[in-house]
Formats: structure tokens, sequence, C-alpha cells
């Protein structure tokens, strides 16, 4: 039985992971440092923490469920108690990107992130389709990179990825370097922005006297629609009025050399920011 170190096994990510790792054929050993960690594993989930003196030394693969910008830090202190052989899992590119992992030829080092579930589904359980984070209800996809080791080491973390994840579809194989495009360069850097943009657009327009329930309302069904044909989810092509709306306002809106920011000095620099 393969024998998992959860480290930060109590925060927000690491209690998800508790959860759906109960679900599994996994040997656990969960580590909390804060007592309000600590509290919510047991009461919620009937699981008690060990020290991180009992956990890593002897496990297969160590979990770091813990903020980006402490990674380093903490794959740094666990290295010592790690075997030769030893998978480290992120849950991030960010800090494997920067090279903030221990410098040890004999770990393998496994990276795997969430698509969370897709706007496009076919959810039919109300809990289900309210489940918009995942790892819970609603199937999602998932993207994973092993950044260092042997080949056949991709298997063991992909199904674990797989099994933290839960319920999971489809299970996508990139390196670092793409994943790190993918975030923070596409989902955090352009999608999020945009986001952020059109919240900023809807309360413009209710500021200008449309109530804000009709504004919602307006903006996400249109959302829905625009998006469905743009990414091929459905044929069809937008109006004429629509397109003229598109190629007008675009200068206005972005920067001919918008896209730099997937260039690889921009990426870095915004992974240095994060981590």
């Amino acid at each position: 039985m393969t024998k998992i170190a959860l480290i930060g096994a109590g925060g927000k990510m690491g209690y998800r992971l508790s959860s759906n790792l109960q679900r599994s054929d996994y040997d656990v050993s969960h580590v909390e440092v804060s007592s309000a960690g600590k509290e919510r594993l047991a009461q919620g989930l009937g699981i008690h923490c060990v020290d991180v003196n009992q956990a890593v030394p002897g496990a297969d693969v160590v979990i770091l469920a813990v903020p980006d910008n402490l990674v380093g830090r903490i794959a740094e202190n666990l290295s010592p108690l790690m075997a030769k052989g030893t998978m480290v899992v992120t849950l991030d590119a960010a800090a494997p990107f920067a090279g903030h992992l221990p410098e040890r030829d004999d770990l393998v080092y496994f990276v795997t992130h969430p698509c969370h579930p897709p706007i496009f589904n076919d959810e039919t359980d109300p809990e289900a389709k309210r489940d918009f984070f995942g790892g819970h209800l609603a199937k999602q996809h998932i993207v994973s990179a092993l950044m260092q080791g042997p080949e056949e080491m991709f298997t063991l973390g992909e199904d674990i990825a797989k099994a933290i994840y839960a319920p999971v579809v489809r299970s996508h194989k990139v390196s670092v370097e793409q994943m790190a495009l993918l975030e923070p360069g596409l989902s955090e850097t352009v999608c999020a922005t945009l986001l952020a943009v059109m919240r900023e657009a809807m309360d413009e327009v209710v500021a200008r006297g449309v109530d804000k329930q009709c504004a919602r309302d307006f903006l996400l069904g249109h959302l829905n629609i625009l998006a469905a044909v743009t990414f091929e989810e459905q044929p069809g092509v937008f109006s004429d009025a629509c397109n003229k709306a598109i190629e007008n306002a675009k200068p206005q809106l972005m920067r001919d050399d918008w896209k730099r920011v997937f260039e690889p000095d921009e990426i870095a620099e915004s992974i240095r920011r994060i981590t």
C-alpha cells in the first residue's frame, strides 16, 4: 500500500484532499500545524494528525498542500526526512517553475492542478451543479506534470491526482512550463482579469441606471451563449452587429501586444510575485 504524508492537511486545499483520500486505498498520514486545522479535521472527518517526523520518513509520497509562497521553505525543511525515491507532489506549478524545490536528483517531483468543473457540463444533480470548485461532487479535468524522476512514476502521480481531485474525467499530461502558461498565464492573468473587467462593466451599467439584477441576468445569459459559440460548444456565428462591436472595441480594451503576457520572462515575473 502506497504511504502518503499529506502536509497542510487541515488547510483550505488540504481538507479537500483529506476528504477525498479517505475514499482511496492509500495509507495517509495527516500533518497540520494549526490548531484550527487540526480541529477541523477531527470534527469534520474524524482524522487525527501526526507529527511531521512520524509522517514523512518512510512515506512513498509527500503532498505539499500549502500556499505557493511556503512550498520552497517547507520542502527544504522536509528534505532531510525524505528517503531516496520519495515523490514530492505540489498542487501548483508556481514554486517548481521558480526553482524552489530542493536540489535533489534522487527525489521525484510531480505537479498537478485541477481544471475545475467546466461551464459546459452534463451535471444533473442540483448539488453537483453548485459544486463550482470541484473535487467534491462535480466532475472535472486535471493537468499533471512529471518534473523530475523516472517516466514510469507518472502513473503513480496521476493515480494520486485522480484520487485527490475526484471525480475526474480527463487527465492531461503537460510539462511544468506548459502548466505555468495555463496558470497563472491563461487562467489568472488573462481569464480572471477579463472577468474582473466584465464585473466592472456590469457595475458601470448599474451606476448608469440599469437595475442590478437585470444587468446581471443580461450579462450572464449573453456570456453563456457567446462562450458556447466562441469555444465551439455549439455551431453558430456572431451577428454582423456583434462582429462589428468586437472589431471596434478590441483596440480600445486590449493593447496590441497583450499576448506578451505569455512570454517566458512575463510568466517568470508573474510567478516570482506569487511565490
